[in-house]
């Protein structure tokens, strides 16, 4: 019942997916430092404080420009009843560049990969109706990726900084992120995601936490699903799920 909200989404979705032949990736996509080529189709349900919910349909891809340098790529449509009133529309779409500077081993168990980046965000919602900030940002980061050779274990320390340029809303932000992502026997992975930004303009922490479980289901096809969970007074929702359909290319 809740994705019929995006019957209108469909022509998009099959547009942007481009699925070329599949091989075996030795990294895992939900890894945002991986170099891979992948579409994700991925759809989310958040509960909000009042009995309210947010549903995010939206496109999660990368695309390796060259060996060192990785392309990400979203677009998002939402629908929203957080104001009392039921809204759709496309919320943002996003475009961020991720250099990595070296890799490297750090001993005969861990490697490491640096990862520098700049994130542009196209804000096309209005705050009025519950989609959005208003205003479109640049977010810098900078990120490490430290891989167990033995056991596949990657954990991933990140840091980045949101700040509007333009827009009805002054955005100011600085995210910090915590990813761990495990891999199993016959395709199988798990994922926990820590997220603590701290809003400069609201002396605010809404922090969350996002755990994944899935299945590697050919080379080219992989499902998940994803547990919401918000963390502390300021949460942005107390709750939600997703799920996931990814294309690897």
């Amino acid at each position: 019942m809740m994705l019929r909200n995006f019957h209108c989404l469909v022509p998009l979705i099959y547009a942007l997916v481009v699925v070329g032949s599949a091989s075996e990736a030795e990294e895992n996509a939900s890894n945002p430092l991986a170099a891979v080529n992948n579409t994700d189709i991925r759809y989310q349900y958040f509960d909000l404080a009042g009995g309210a919910d947010r549903q995010d349909a939206f496109v999660d891809g990368a695309y390796m420009l060259r060996p060192d340098l990785k392309l990400k790529y979203e677009l998002h449509y939402n629908s929203t009843n957080a104001t009392g009133e039921r809204f759709n529309g496309f919320e943002k779409t996003s475009f961020k560049l991720i250099y990595f500077p070296s890799q490297k081993p750090l001993n005969d168990t861990w490697s490491v990969k640096s990862a520098l980046g700049l994130e542009w965000i196209l804000d096309f919602g209005d705050p009025d109706e519950g989609i959005g900030t208003g205003s479109d940002q640049i977010a810098p980061f900078g990120g490490f990726a430290f891989a167990n050779t033995n056991t596949g274990l990657t954990l991933i320390p990140l840091v980045q900084h949101f700040a509007s340029y333009n827009g009805s809303t002054d955005v100011s932000q600085t995210a910090m992120r915590l990813i761990a992502l495990q891999p199993f026997g016959d395709g199988y992975w798990v994922k926990a995601d820590i997220k603590a930004p701290y809003d400069w303009e609201n002396d605010a922490w809404p922090a969350t936490a996002e755990f994944q479980i899935g299945k590697n289901l050919s080379p080219g096809i992989a499902l998940y699903a994803d547990v919401l969970v918000g963390i502390g007074a300021d949460r942005p929702y107390d709750q939600g799920a997703g799920i996931g359909l990814r294309f690897n290319y």
